[in-house]
Parts: C-alpha cells; structure tokens; sequence
C-alpha cells in the first residue's frame, strides 16, 4: 500500500546505460517504504560530465532540463552521491555564470530537493531498517561526492547495520578515495592505477565477499581492478543490499 511521499527517480544517465540494477533496486526499495515512485522519461544527464572538464556552455542546457523536469516534484531521489552533488553544487553557479537568473532560482529550487538515497532513507523517511536481509560478508566505501560533496556521514552506514545476517566489516582508510574522478582517471591514468589498486588492497584484508558504496563508477574502478587480480570480491551498490529481502536473497 503507498502511505508515502511521490518521489521522482533519478536513474543518472551512467546506471541507465550500464548499471540499470541500482535503479531498479532503488524502485523496489522506495515502493517497500510506501512510496510513490516516478520515473519521468524526459530526464536525461546532469551535466556533470561537460562542467567537470570545462564545457559550461555546453552543460547550461542540462542544468535546464533538469529543473524543467524535476520541478513540479516534491522530492527527487538518485543512486548516485556524484550525480546528486553536480544538481546541488554546480547547477546554480552554471546558470549564474550564464547570466539566467530565472534558470538560477529553478536550479536552486530543484536541487533543495534533490537527495541521494541514504539521505532521503534517513532525513526524510527517517528509517534506517529498511526490511533488508544480506548473509554476506561486506566492507563499505564512501565515495568522494557523497562524503566530501554531500556529507551523508555515516548514513550508508545506518543502514547496513541494521541489514539482518550482514557480516559488514571496516574498511581500512576508508575515507580514501579510489581514483576514478571520471576524467581523472583517464588522464592520469597511472596515478588512479595506483590509488585503485590501494584502495583494492584495503579491500582484500577485509576478507570481504562484497565490496559497497553509492555510486556505480567508483564501484567500476574497484571492481575492474578486484576482478583483474582475482580477487573472488565482488561490488554492488548500496541500493541493490538494502532492496534484498529474506524472500528473495541476493
């Protein structure tokens, strides 16, 4: 029965392409709760990827897409700390930069908003047990944008402890970042080789079966790195746990 709030999912344009399971959990786990959830088919990127590597110009149209569709919504939620940290970080400024007041008040406007799913599960819901079950051993990453950007503190980490049969374990120099940062890490690729494969260490002497964090493409570079050295680990992105139940185990 929905008794919740109607909340607008932000798939993020990298899960839809790549990884359309943390969406798909992200439904099912908000549809659990008593939501809502929305799925409007106009959205498309955030722009994130033209702002950080100079194209304003070009990510200024984005920025209004975003507004235009996620406006007549109360609440936003996407499975990403990086996507949700470019809607409240960057999407204000590009239209200021642009001169657009009007874009700039929509944007502001749209981005209080927007939060990234531990937030909303925590701050808004106000639940930290979501109904989960996860016999595995696992060992979490806060990414950069959700740790730094965002500040969700140990909100991902409220929710796992409360996951029934979860073994989580603490990851060593967890607050590290793993070296992707998009561009990053093709430009300087040996350096976010080296960051990687720390962070992929760390990782190990958990003795974790899974590896789990908010945003699919730091999973990606952790994962490939674990998978080249035959780890056995593998990743999944936080919603997908939390959206596992005793009746259908992960």
């Amino acid at each position: 029965m929905t008794t919740g709030p109607t909340v607008a999912l932000f798939a993020t344009c990298f899960n839809d392409t790549m990884w359309p399971e943390a969406p798909r959990a992200t439904v099912l786990l908000l549809e659990r709760l008593g939501c809502r959830v929305v799925f409007p088919r106009e959205q498309t990127c955030c722009g994130q990827m033209f702002t950080n590597t100079g194209y304003a110009d070009e990510a200024t149209p984005l920025v209004r897409r975003y507004a235009d569709v996620f406006g007549p919504y109360d609440y936003v939620v996407a499975p990403s700390g990086s996507c949700v940290g470019s809607v409240r970080e960057q999407h204000a400024a590009l239209a200021r930069r642009a001169g657009d007041t009007a874009l700039e008040a929509a944007a502001e406007a749209s981005a209080a908003r927007t939060y990234e799913l531990s937030e909303f599960l925590v701050d808004v819901l106000g639940v930290t047990d979501v109904g989960a079950y996860f016999p595995h051993r696992v060992t979490y990453h806060p990414t950069c944008h959700s740790l730094r950007m965002l500040h969700v503190g140990d909100k991902p980490l409220q929710l796992l402890r409360q996951v029934r049969g979860i073994d989580l374990v603490e990851l060593p120099s967890a607050a590290e970042c793993c070296g992707f940062g998009g561009t990053f890490a093709v430009k300087n690729a040996d350096t976010s080789i080296a960051m990687g494969a720390d962070k992929a260490r760390h990782v190990r002497e958990t003795g974790a079966e899974v590896v789990v964090a908010g945003d699919n493409s730091c999973l990606a570079h952790i994962g490939g790195i674990l998978d080249r050295q035959r780890s056995g680990v593998r990743t999944l992105h936080l919603a997908q746990i939390l959206a596992s139940t005793e009746e259908v185990p992960a």
